[in-house]
């Protein structure tokens, strides 16, 4: 096929037809540039703000899937508190195994980094050891791979003592094999006080190459403690199965909206913002149906393409919450370019915690601001959605119905006769199970309802024969 025919942007990538002007040219992306003047605006930690250029290698897809990758480790930059000052991809068959870009383009890219007053690099993809230490020779800058920004920006915004081992942990594992090459070349600081830059904050060391030794101490010591609260964790979900509560999951690529749900359909009050990543720790609150059954629904971490795995290892005990649930939620923002690659790599993190068998009922978020065209796309791709705007309310009553009608059922039947003076049965049956009739006589309140095994224990002597 003559490459002249291919209209830019739709062509898939075939390494024998890569364009040679595609391979002799940083292509510039437009549109990503967050440089500030003032600086003191940024509310995250207080250090020096790194000045950052972006870097990608395209090797498969579309030139507009390339550049909506780049986009999105822009926005991951600009959370970790950086400002994006360049873009530029490079079209070729994979990354170069000494340089990523390759030798040639990897000082086109030192020129652009001085050019802009940059002092670091950040490449969309996961770099080796030696591919890390030998770009940094070339551009003389700090480099960041995508998995060590991602890390940084989950160091951020842990606040809990669980969530903030489980990034240490995460950082500890993608450490270890890169000591040696980067306590050569920079001799970086480790440990979240102020000065240290990003993708530098986290597990407290004091330099990065920190005795191998101790750093595998700490990381045992740190699994043990995970472990502790994944027990204390795993007892109140225990509890709550004892109480007969369905649990619900929300879950979803990150900003697309899921703790603004969680404070429509609960009035829960979690922290909501405009930044990826803004929820670490789970956020568990109690929901009533329209029917007026209690359930439990649960905000968890949101994800990204390419999560690194150490760290979806680090958070697999947070993320049983969402094996564990009734109901999936699966949140989706309705207004980005490409919600279907969103639900791809959410599910893809899914399987990967085992909760691919979990009931799952995609939620399209943001449809006050999505096109129509796209929204019709995801209903034909997803049958069972339910649209919503968390930010008006329009689609949340539908969404509470329909989450209503999905949760499993109790399993046991009664027909019991409660005295008035028994009044907390009644209250206990409305809770949670699930009415079927209810009258009202002089001897006290009949019902016929399906509830727990446990609960139908309690009605036991009330039963009417």
């Amino acid at each position: 096929m003559d490459n002249a025919d291919v209209r830019p942007g739709t062509e898939e990538v075939n390494g024998a037809q890569l364009d040679r002007d595609d391979r002799a040219a940083l292509r510039r992306v437009v549109g990503l540039s967050t440089e500030t003047t003032d600086v003191t605006e940024v509310e995250y930690r207080q250090v020096r703000l790194e000045r950052v250029v972006l870097v990608g290698v395209w090797t498969a897809g579309t030139l507009d899937e390339a550049e909506r990758s780049l986009a999105e480790l822009a926005a991951l930059a600009e959370t970790a508190g950086a400002m994006v000052l360049d873009g530029v991809i490079q079209r070729r068959g994979r990354p170069d195994p000494g340089t990523y870009l390759g030798s040639g383009k990897a000082r086109e890219l030192r020129d652009i980094v001085r050019a802009a007053g940059a002092d670091t690099v950040v490449c969309d993809g996961e770099l080796s050891p030696a591919q890390l230490v030998r770009l940094e020779q070339v551009v003389d800058a700090k480099v960041v791979d995508r998995t060590a920004l991602i890390l940084d920006v989950f160091a951020q915004h842990a606040t809990s003592r669980e969530g903030k081992a489980q990034v240490a942990l995460a950082q500890m594992q993608y450490m270890l094999p890169r000591l040696r090459g980067w306590g050569q070349s920079l001799s970086r600081q480790m440990g979240g006080g102020g000065g240290g830059g990003m993708a530098t904050r986290g597990p407290g060391e004091t330099k990065i190459e920190t005795d191998r030794r101790r750093i595998h101490e700490k990381m045992a010591r740190l699994r043990r403690e995970i472990a502790e609260m994944r027990t204390g964790r795993e007892l109140k979900r225990q509890e709550r199965r004892r109480s007969s509560i369905p649990s619900v999951a929300i879950a979803g690529y990150t900003n697309a909206g899921k703790s603004s749900l969680l404070n429509r359909l609960t009035g829960a009050g979690v922290l909501v913002q405009n930044a990826l990543f803004a929820t670490l720790d789970p956020t568990v609150r109690r929901a009533i149906t329209p029917a007026g059954r209690a359930y439990t629904i649960t905000d968890t971490v949101g994800f990204v393409r390419h999560l690194p795995h150490h760290l979806v290892e680090a958070f697999r005990s947070t993320l049983e919450e969402v094996a564990e649930a009734d109901l999936l939620l699966h949140v989706v923002d309705g207004s980005h370019p490409a919600p279907l690659a969103q639900l791809a790599a959410v599910r893809a993190v899914i399987r990967d915690v085992d909760a691919g068998d979990v009931p799952e009922l995609v939620v399209v978020n943001k449809a006050d601001a999505a096109n129509p065209a796209a929204l019709a796309a995801l209903a034909e791709a997803e049958p069972r959605h339910v649209v919503v705007s968390a930010r008006t309310g329009q689609g949340v009553d539908r969404l509470r119905e329909t989450i209503g009608t999905a949760l499993p059922n109790p399993e046991v039947q009664v027909h019991v006769l409660i005295p008035y003076t028994a009044g907390g049965l009644v209250a206990r049956i409305h809770a949670y199970g699930e009415v079927l009739a209810e009258e009202h006589t002089a001897d006290g309140t009949v019902l016929r309802a399906r509830v727990a095994a446990d609960l139908a224990a309690d009605l036991d002597e009330y039963a009417r024969t």
